[in-house]
């Protein structure tokens, strides 16, 4: 059994197997999208296969598409040739689910996968040709935080960047160079309308794709390389910057997903890491709970994609949704079981939703402390979210993340994870931050991890961060059982670019000492102070 058209062709066999094959005429859907494309998505990773191509496909299952999605590459363009081609555009979507069953679901809706390669005259020809097309009504991304930006750490713009912005939009080299060079062809097309959709994991991710296409437009049109009325067109209600919020957990392909469809007889499974570090395979693996939800504004229409359990709203709800998820109800949780895991030499979250602490930690910060200030959106229940996250996503024995992937960058998201929430309680009549509790451990906690020795004594790696080489020489000066330690952590309390507060102005920075002392105190200190504090507070 291969993943291609000729290795599906032996439905029976795949159906045997438990497999959903699609129940569409593949070549018939390719042949009508690549005619009229309503939808390109930027960004070939695990995130676009687990989820914008499975809700197409099951769209298309369903007979409420007759087209299917077309995507292109911008970072890697080895995943196209690596992965993508060599099985006919096919994927195998597993579904892990919390009470141990698998949906195995053979995906055919990319109709076409091309680099975004100017350099390429075939592939950029053919997404400029797309875009220039009337029927396309949309572009969504997954390109990460990063893919949006101009400028390097101080500030400064890329050196590709820059090069782009002198030499016009034939053929730039930078991401946002692409992608605003392939909308000049659309403008350069009769003005067409499209709906530019960023779906990464970031807050008003519409504004940062807006900033980025925006800036470009700019450069050209003032060094005549672009028609003066292109920024006018950018600028327009003819092209939308959505705001959305997705939340779906997708791991890197792992070895035991590997080995299951490998007992089912399927060939050709070994993963590809290509020169530029990506881990691809011909699968992914993802949890079942999905959410996509997106600012409706498609100024060339949309097809009915709610049929496939998008949520569609204003973009107040998004700006709520964002909020709820990333300040309270999912990601400060997750942050929380990070850093614990890696002090407490856990290898899986879901192994860590076993451990009575860690278990009343989370629940303490997500219905104790952060549900309180949340503005309840209306479109999703914020209680019930935090439900779903500890009842059935965070738990589930067969997803494969680590609290080391999770404890990525921690120090870019405490302010909004963490800090939003002591920000509201200062606004609050009706609440005191010196109620907080859990936060603050949480905070010891991390400045615990930067010590780089584990509960057990042990050192370990920390997870890459753009801060370590700032906050690790700061943290060495403590060792265990140091006693005097808040001359050495008073510099970091004090960052309100780290915590979103200062922490000594926010009246937390003596808890936060205080319980940093307690967990430095020797080996089994931070289970000690775990088990003192955390029980103490929950009921």
């Amino acid at each position: 059994m291969e993943i291609g058209l000729q290795g599906i062709s032996d439905q029976e066999q795949w159906e045997r197997k438990g497999y959903s094959l699609p129940k569409y005429d593949i070549a018939q859907m390719v042949k009508a999208t690549r005619e009229n494309p309503f939808w390109v998505h930027f960004g070939a990773g695990n995130l676009f296969r687990a989820f914008h191509a499975v809700i197409t496909q099951n769209l298309l299952n369903e007979g409420k598409l007759d087209r299917g999605i077309l995507v292109a590459e911008g970072f890697d363009y080895e995943i196209i040739e690596k992965m993508y081609a060599p099985h006919d555009n096919l994927g195998i979507a597993v579904t892990l689910k919390a009470d141990g069953t698998i949906d195995k679901n053979v995906v055919a809706s990319v109709a076409e996968a091309l680099p975004l390669d100017s350099g390429n005259d075939m592939a950029f020809g053919r997404l400029k040709g797309i875009f220039a097309n009337e029927s396309l009504q949309m572009a969504t991304f997954t390109i990460t935080e990063k893919g949006y930006s101009l400028v390097n750490g101080k500030g400064e713009l890329l050196s590709d960047v820059a090069a782009d912005f002198a030499a016009g939009p034939e053929k730039p080299s930078s991401y946002m160079g692409k992608v605003t060079s392939l909308l000049y062809a659309r403008y350069c097309a009769g003005e067409k309308p499209v709906a530019m959709v960023s779906t990464d994991n970031c807050s008003h991710n519409g504004d940062k794709l807006y900033a980025a296409v925006s800036a470009f437009a700019k450069a050209w049109v003032e060094n005549k390389k672009a028609d003066a009325g292109f920024l006018e067109y950018i600028e327009s209600k003819k092209v939308s910057f959505p705001w959305s919020m997705i939340d779906k957990i997708t791991p890197r392909p792992d070895a035991s997903v590997e080995k299951i469809l490998q007992n089912d007889g399927l060939e050709g499974l070994a993963p590809v890491i290509t020169l530029k570090n990506t881990y691809v395979a011909p699968f992914v693996n993802a949890e079942e709970t999905e959410y996509l939800v997106i600012e409706d504004d498609f100024p060339n229409g949309r097809p009915k994609l709610e049929d496939g359990g998008i949520l569609f709203t204003d973009r107040d709800t998004v700006d709520k949704v964002e909020k709820m998820k990333v300040c309270t109800c999912l990601n400060p949780l997750h942050t929380c079981l990070a850093i614990f895991g890696c002090l407490l030499g856990y290898q899986k979250i879901s192994d860590e939703m076993q451990d009575g602490e860690l278990i009343k930690l989370v629940k303490t910060v997500g219905y104790k402390e952060g549900l309180p200030v949340v503005v309840n959106p209306g479109i999703l229940d914020p209680k019930a979210f935090i439900d779903t996250v500890l009842k059935v996503r965070v738990p589930n024995p067969f997803m494969p993340d680590t609290p080391q992937r999770i404890a990525t960058d921690t120090s870019q998201k405490l302010a909004i994870r963490f800090g939003e929430t002591i920000k509201a309680y200062q606004k609050s009549d009706g609440l005191n931050v010196e109620d907080l509790r859990m936060i603050p451990l949480v905070f010891a906690g991390w400045l615990r991890y930067l010590m780089a020795v584990n509960d057990q004594g042990e050192a370990f790696e920390l997870s890459p961060d753009p801060l370590l080489g700032t906050l690790c020489p700061q943290m060495k000066k403590i060792k265990l059982g140091d006693t005097d330690v808040e001359e050495v952590i008073k510099p970091i309390m004090e960052n309100a670019e780290i915590f979103g507060v200062n922490l000594y102005e926010a009246g937390l920075a003596d808890k936060v000492c205080g319980y940093f002392r307690e967990m430095t105190a020797g080996q089994g200190a931070v289970r000690s102070t775990l088990e003192k504090y955390v029980s103490a507070r929950h009921s």
